[in-house]
């Protein structure tokens, strides 16, 4: 017997099973997923729609919203989010169609109250929020990205009002600094008067 329990022990530790086994690194937990925040504002607005308060998008913001349903088609979004009003609604619908989901609306004035729903996601989720000129950035910024190119108005950063063809894709790691992409797509920026909102 006194022969045999080296072998034994040997063997306990070159093919551990049961209780008292050390799981590999491998076995370990996985860190938990990023979530992701896709941001873009809303798509051109119909300079002669009814409620000029609350205006419906253009027909080259219809065009716009098809084409981001085709950009962000295969995203993988588990969630979209909008303000309350017409316009970001209507940008998002080709793309909520697609994907199969009900889109969220959030206070447009209330960046907090959007930051904090998208935190409130699991890890590993894919949220669409769109905002307006002046939310974007506010939003970016809360989730810990600084985006280019802004205009001053109004006494804060914006985007140009012009700048309909921005995107941008915002990775936070459950540790460590968030991460920005910026992409565009549909028509290229042009002259298009708003009231920058």
């Amino acid at each position: 017997m006194k022969r045999l329990a080296p072998f034994l022990v040997a063997l306990c530790v070159l093919f551990p099973i049961g209780f008292g086994s050390v799981p590999s690194r491998a076995d370990a937990a996985a860190p938990p997923a990023a979530r992701t925040v896709i941001l873009v504002r809303h798509a051109e607005k119909d300079p002669a729609s009814k409620d000029p308060r609350d205006p419906s998008i253009s027909t080259a913001g219809v065009a716009r919203a098809d084409e981001l349903a085709r950009l962000l088609g295969a995203c993988g979004a588990t969630q979209i989010f909008t303000s309350e009003l017409a316009r970001t609604r209507e940008t998002v619908a080709p793309l909520a169609r697609r994907l199969k989901l009900a889109s969220e609306s959030l206070p447009a004035a209330q960046s907090e109250v959007v930051v904090a729903r998208l935190d409130a996601l699991p890890a590993g989720s894919v949220a669409v929020v769109c905002g307006h000129s002046n939310t974007v950035p506010r939003i970016a910024e809360l989730l810990g990205a600084k985006l280019a190119d802004l205009v001053e108005s109004q006494g804060m950063p914006m985007l140009a009002d012009e700048r309909y063809d921005r995107v941008f894709v915002i990775t936070r790691p459950a540790g460590g600094p968030s991460s920005c992409v910026e992409l565009n797509y549909g028509a290229p920026a042009g002259a298009i008067s708003s009231s920058g909102k």
